[in-house]
């Protein structure tokens, strides 16, 4: 487990469980020892000296009991009487990501800007598209895809704070936010600029799929340079993100509303969506930030541009 993501580490060795170096839910060292594992009656004391790890044999974990604590009446009603509901300790997983972002707000000056997008001429080239399509594309890959185009035009946008120095990013690298049980998983479409709707679509669900069964690598979570959080499917119009360092961006997109809209001066139904970008302003600034939101909008207005 890492500060992104927890993932499954399997096994190749056959044998017996001979030691648990670290508990579940207890943070291991580095080149520490997590277990032993090795044919039964095996001497391990050599190991674990070699280790610095507590010898703990697997088969004496069963015999740990809680200590239970003695609590007087007051005590016990005084907490009932302040307090109320289940207390779940937090995952590893959840920590991190708390303590990740909570260092990206209160250290990145975030401002934010918000743009409505005429999502007209999107929706009917999707469903256009998903007419000839193998795999069904969703308004999330035209966005990924019209962000990469954008980045490529704006590459201010496309770069990272490093402290003491700005990098400016030289491959399009889209981090796409995805729900898991336990927290938020940030998986990366590489190369994005340079890829087909069908292929982006295709990573994108392929990355959900294995996000929320544990099976990603740290590969996958490495190395964005700008991020997107869709939670549109939820009914939400328009939010703010935080931004997912050391990316200088991200980019919240809201779903799309059927709204009254002036068109050649005339009120007609119109489909709506709302994007805004979260921005490091030690980085990327308030024009730069409305010049790549402009073309943005531009693309997925005239989405045939997706395609040249």
């Amino acid at each position: 487990e890492t500060d992104k993501a927890t993932m499954e580490v399997m096994g190749y060795a056959e044998g017996t469980l001979l030691h648990i170096g670290v508990e579940k839910g207890q943070a291991a060292k580095v080149n520490g020892i997590i277990a032993i594992v090795g044919p039964e009656g095996t001497d391990i004391s050599g190991i674990l000296n070699q280790g610095d790890a507590p010898a703990k044999p697997a088969a004496d974990k069963s015999a740990d009991a809680p200590v239970a604590e003695k609590t007087t009446a007051t005590e016990e009603a005084s907490t009932t009487a302040s307090t109320s509901g289940d207390r779940v300790k937090a995952s590893p997983l959840a920590k991190r990501i708390a303590k990740r972002l909570s260092e990206s707000l209160f250290t990145a000056p975030h401002f934010y800007l918000t743009m409505s997008i005429d999502m007209d001429g999107a929706i009917a080239a999707r469903t256009k598209m998903n007419e000839f399509a193998s795999i069904k594309i969703s308004f999330n890959d035209l966005v990924l895809k019209a962000v990469a185009i954008a980045l490529k035009q704006h590459p201010n946008v496309n770069s990272s704070w490093l402290g003491d120095k700005i990098r400016y990013n030289e491959h399009v690298n889209i981090g796409v936010a995805v729900a898991v049980e336990d927290g938020l998983l940030v998986p990366v479409v590489r190369f994005a600029d340079g890829k087909s709707l069908s292929r982006i679509s295709a990573e994108v669900k392929d990355f959900a799929q294995r996000a929320k069964a544990k099976k990603l690598q740290p590969a996958d979570w490495e190395g964005s340079t700008f991020t997107i959080s869709n939670l549109g499917m939820f009914g939400i119009d328009e939010f703010t993100a935080i931004i997912n360092p050391p990316d200088a961006c991200i980019l919240a997109i809201g779903g799309i509303s059927q709204v009254p809209v002036v068109k050649n001066g005339a009120v007609v139904p119109g489909n709506v969506m709302k994007v805004t970008l979260s921005c490091d302003h030690r980085v990327v600034d308030g024009a730069t930030g409305s010049a790549f939101l402009q073309t943005l909008k531009a693309l997925l207005e005239e989405p045939v541009r997706l395609l040249i």
